[in-house]
Parts: structure tokens; sequence; C-alpha cells
């Protein structure tokens, strides 16, 4: 995690050298900055900043490096619960199929999106109680 976040400062200097030399080139070549080109480098230095400065405050968080960030660790170093996640549930499949028809109401006519909020819903309404009823219910 150290050496992307020196990464990250080291991008900033190389957006900021580049930046530089870009506007200095461009009143050489015109007279004139060109303004599209020297913020977009410049905000390239700005999001650099922004990640090396959250990957910074993370590897604090954690409290120093993890078992994934070292080469010699093993497997079982860094086996910690993932989540649960139901097994044999066709409700995400559903959901993501009313998703992308909303996505396709918006882009071609909108009477579809009514029908893919309808199913998303359902969809939704299925995966949340599906712990509720049938085999799995408690």
């Amino acid at each position: 995690m150290k050496t992307n976040i020196n990464l990250f400062w080291i991008l900033l200097v190389f957006f900021v050298a580049l930046t530089a030399i870009y506007v200095g080139w461009s009143i050489l070549d015109t007279g004139q900055v060109e303004w599209v080109g020297a913020v977009a480098l410049g905000l390239c230095a700005v999001l650099s900043v922004f990640i090396a400065f959250y990957l910074r405050l993370v590897y604090r968080n954690q409290g120093g490096e993890l078992p994934e960030d070292r080469g010699d660790a093993d497997i079982d170093d860094g086996d910690a619960e993932q989540g649960f996640f139901p097994p044999w549930s066709w409700w995400p499949v559903l959901l993501a199929g009313g998703a992308a028809l909303v996505f396709l109401g918006l882009a071609i006519d909108f009477w579809i999106v009514g029908y893919a909020v309808v199913i998303a819903l359902i969809a939704l309404v299925g995966w949340v109680y599906e712990y509720y009823r049938g085999n799995f219910g408690r």
C-alpha cells in the first residue's frame, strides 16, 4: 500500500510539471494559454492528490500492512468473514434484468420504464424477504 501512495505522489509531481510545460509551450506557440488542456492536466494533478490522501488515510486507519499487501503471506493469514451470500438465489439476476430494462427504457422509449420498475421492485422485495418463506424460512 505504501508503494501505491508513493506512486500517486510521484504522479502529482509529474502532472504539475507536465501542466507547466504544456502552458509554457502553448504560450510560446500561440501567444495565449490553451485552457482546456491546462485545466485537464491540472485536475489530473488534483486527482492524484485526492487518491494519495485517501490511500494514506486507509493505510493509517487499518493499522499497517494487511496480509494481502505482503508478498510472503499465506492464504490463511487473511481469511476473515467476507459476508453472507445466499446460495441458489435467482433474485439478483431478476433485479439486474429489471435494472437493464430501466436503462433500456430510458434509451429507447419511456413506456418500458414503468414495466421495468415493477419487475425491479418485485425482484428487490423477493431478494430481501427470501429467507422469510419457503425452505429457508425462519
